[in-house]
């Protein structure tokens, strides 16, 4: 190899070496943060519906895109800001937070709910990651006071922090046994494909979808 060679050869390595991150990774990965509604239970990982939204999005020619299922059966808000900072070294492009339905299952304080997700919505966008929040509602047993509180809590972080909404996760999923697995909680395939399609739709009014295609 001549020098002229080995020299063009150092100058791409250098380039290569030197630019930025955003240069680097073309693709536009999604961080989807959850629980078991997230994780899918009872269903496989690729009848998740974080599976069906990176394959709907592959499907309308954004072939670059990845999806992380980051959800954890169990989770509750008050794990949203210290996992959000363990995802964060992959660099996410977009964050869907789907958080507070174990806390509200459990009667936890929604003024704490909403402190523990305005601390990770703060985060992700200091860091320049674009924000979905994924909305929940409780059973009507949990009383009239505690459902409308817990449900506005995700309108009002929406609101304030001017990111992207999905009101309701389970929208015609919850409450249906045809779409659920015996608990009543957890959505089975056929429900997954309801959420999947309601979170894409949702993904492609986003600047990272929508002025590409």
């Amino acid at each position: 190899m001549d020098r002229r060679n080995t020299k063009f050869l150092l100058l791409i390595f250098l380039c290569v070496c030197c630019a930025p991150p955003s240069l680097l990774r073309a693709e536009t990965t999604i961080l989807m943060l959850g629980d078991s509604l997230t994780e899918g239970t009872g269903v496989r990982k690729d009848q998740a519906y974080p599976f069906l939204v990176e394959q709907k999005l592959k499907a309308k020619g954004f072939s670059s895109v990845k999806v992380t299922n980051a959800g954890v059966s169990g989770s509750t808000s008050a794990s949203a800001l210290s996992r959000l900072k363990w995802h964060l070294r992959s660099t996410p492009d977009i964050l869907l937070l789907a958080l507070g339905a174990n806390d509200g299952l459990r009667g936890l304080s929604t003024v704490q709910i909403k402190r523990n997700l305005a601390e990770t919505i703060e985060l992700a966008l200091s860091k320049g990651v674009r924000v979905v929040i994924a909305g929940m509602k409780m059973p009507p047993n949990y009383g009239a006071e505690y459902t409308g509180e817990f449900e506005k809590v995700f309108y009002q972080l929406a609101k304030e922090y001017d990111v992207a909404f999905i009101p309701f996760l389970l929208e015609g999923v919850a409450g249906d046994p045809k779409l659920n697995f015996p608990d009543g909680l957890h959505p089975n395939e056929q429900g997954h494909q309801i959420i999947a399609e309601s979170v894409y739709k949702t993904l492609l009014t986003l600047d990272n979808f929508s002025k590409k295609h």
